[in-house]
């Protein structure tokens, strides 16, 4: 059985033609599963019966099994425990705008980086996903909302380095930017990396949707104890492929930067945080560290980040205190976990 979310438009094209159809037959598949969010080739009445039937006989959508729901009763933010065909467990975020609503998507089974402050890091790696499920659940969520065009936003951001799986991560962009595809808009799709350093200038040139960047640490010791990849890829290198990204002259990259008390957040932190992404343009998030089990980290007091975020200011960098949602559920940042959630 071939699963047909992990074919590109052209891929479904030249399989399409050697089973001896058209290959505009293509677009209408792409049509009722992107847009019309179909869960049987039996739906897809403007198709032949003869490639419906061989649809049902050689196709699968290979659909995430939906185990649980949890909603959060402080912010409306909204948690999905997917089980996969293999039986392993991802986690997908539905987060409320004021106007919009962002779904953060997984990349990942778990996740190999082991940053410090993450509970995904606490469950180890055990594989990527293909592009079919990183797609599949976009789809899921928008079925279950009562106006799915609402859903305007992807973040790349749950479980999983993005780039370590960036072939899949770059297959199922396709299909989200696409106008055959689900249609959004390339603004507002963001791939966010502990900073895989030879994949962030090919992201750039391989496709257009933004660029995040979970720094975290303004020097070597520091990132290093927070997130080991820095070992591999130092701060100095990943800086240098920021700097050379390409990116329209309306694009600008966003540097996340976890504050955690006593660790990373104090006015010299936040000097050299300045004088590191001199000359980029960018904006930095600022997220205090979300409290998980298994970590012994606590984000600093107000006080301290606003005094962070004041120098920030002084040197004319854009810096947004993050207000984190989902907390309550385990669904913000670095709590996903692909876990039951007890009561939910």
């Amino acid at each position: 059985m071939i699963d047909i979310k992990n074919l590109s438009l052209k891929e479904l094209e030249e399989w399409i033609t050697e089973k001896g159809y058209e290959p505009y037959r293509a677009r209408q598949i792409w049509h009722w599963i992107f847009k019309k969010l179909s869960t049987s080739f039996d739906q897809m009445t403007d198709l032949p019966k003869s490639l419906r039937e061989l649809l049902n006989r050689e196709a699968d959508l290979n659909p995430l099994q939906l185990v649980q729901t949890v909603r959060s009763e402080e912010d409306g933010t909204e948690k999905f425990l997917f089980r996969l065909r293999d039986g392993n467990l991802i986690e997908t975020v539905l987060i409320p705008e004021k106007e919009y609503f962002t779904v953060c998507v997984s990349s990942q089974v778990g996740c190999a980086m082991g940053c410090r402050f993450c509970f995904t890091a606490k469950q180890g790696f055990k594989r990527n996903l293909s592009a079919s499920e990183i797609i599949e659940q976009v789809i899921q969520v928008r079925r279950r909302m009562s106006e799915p065009s609402r859903l305007t936003n992807i973040v790349f951001m749950g479980m999983g380095e993005p780039l370590e799986n960036y072939d899949s991560v770059l297959k199922a962009i396709e299909v989200f930017i696409s106008n055959h595809g689900m249609n959004f808009s390339h603004r507002r799709v963001s791939v966010s990396t502990c900073g895989i350093v030879p994949k962030i200038k090919r992201l750039g040139e391989d496709t257009n949707v933004n660029l995040a960047v979970s720094l975290n640490a303004t020097e070597n010791k520091t990132r290093s104890f927070l997130m080991p990849i820095n070992r591999r890829y130092p701060i100095e290198e990943l800086i240098s492929a920021c700097r050379s990204f390409p990116f329209s002259n309306r694009r600008r990259i966003t540097f996340e930067y976890v504050l955690i008390d006593g660790v990373n957040d104090s006015d010299e932190d936040a000097i050299r945080l300045c004088k590191l992404v001199k000359g980029i343009k960018c904006k930095i998030n600022l997220i205090p560290f979300n409290p998980c089990p298994q970590i012994d980290f606590s984000p600093p007091p107000l006080e301290r980040i606003l005094a962070f975020q004041k120098i920030l200011f002084e040197r004319n960098l854009t810096a947004i205190i993050r207000k984190s949602k989902g907390k309550d559920i385990m669904a913000a940042c670095g709590q996903l976990s692909g876990r039951y959630v007890c009561g939910g």
